[in-house]
């Protein structure tokens, strides 16, 4: 068992049983001329957390823990976008499926919907492709953590508010003991990615436990890597 300084309480786990979650970051959300970008938001926020994800993925993958890691982006005939979003984001300024510096946004395949450079998935580790916010919705998470015998979540990604907070508490509501480790997520907007992490927190840890990737490297370089049986 391995036990992480947290808040409101030590969050402890079993490698087995507990994956690591890198939720988008792509392109899209994270470098210049994406989604984010055209839309006019500051990309160096939802950067910030690369470096951080990175030692936390090292920590992760020498310890043997699963890792899986999300995209959101739509199909190329756009049939799985809702009407409502297609329509918000036009009016941002960033129409998805719009051609833009990193080619149709937010369209699988497209450069724009590519996980960052800094933080590519390994060939065993597992890529999820998402039509919504949550990493649940329209997909077979559940069923991939089932299988996996998954008990416990370690939370990581972009952005802290929508797609980290939706999955977090579609994981709360299913029964998963999730961590957010609060360097390792970003927003375009600091005063609400440290409002989403304080709803994780409130009545005494309502939505699961908070700590960070230094709390979380420390503890995984003592634990004995996760050898298959």
């Amino acid at each position: 068992m391995t036990t992480v300084t947290a808040e409101t309480s030590p969050y402890r786990f079993d490698i087995a049983t507990t994956a690591l979650l890198v939720i988008d970051m792509q392109n899209d959300f994270c470098s210049p001329g994406g989604y984010g970008a055209l839309m006019g938001y500051d990309v160096a926020l939802t950067r910030a957390p690369i470096e951080p994800i990175s030692r936390v993925l090292d920590a992760a993958r020498s310890a043997g823990m699963k890792v899986i890691h999300t995209r959101e982006g739509h199909r190329p005939d756009l049939s799985d976008c809702p009407a409502n979003k297609l329509e918000h984001s036009k009016q941002m300024g960033a129409g998805i499926g719009d051609m833009g510096p990193l080619g149709r946004i937010l369209v699988r395949g497209e450069k724009g919907h590519a996980i960052i450079d800094e933080l590519q998935p390994l060939p065993q580790e597992i890529v999820l492709d998402k039509p919504g916010k949550g990493s649940f919705y329209q997909t077979d998470l559940d069923l991939i953590l089932h299988r996996a015998g998954i008990t416990h979540l370690i939370f990581t990604g972009v952005t802290t508010d929508v797609c980290v907070h939706t999955t977090l508490r579609d994981a709360n509501d299913r029964g998963l003991r999730c961590l957010l480790l609060e360097d390792c997520c970003g927003a375009f907007d600091p005063e609400l990615h440290a409002a989403a992490v304080k709803m994780v927190k409130m009545q005494g840890g309502i939505f699961g436990w908070v700590s960070n990737s230094t709390e979380m490297v420390g503890a995984l370089a003592g634990t004995p890597a996760l050898t298959a049986a």
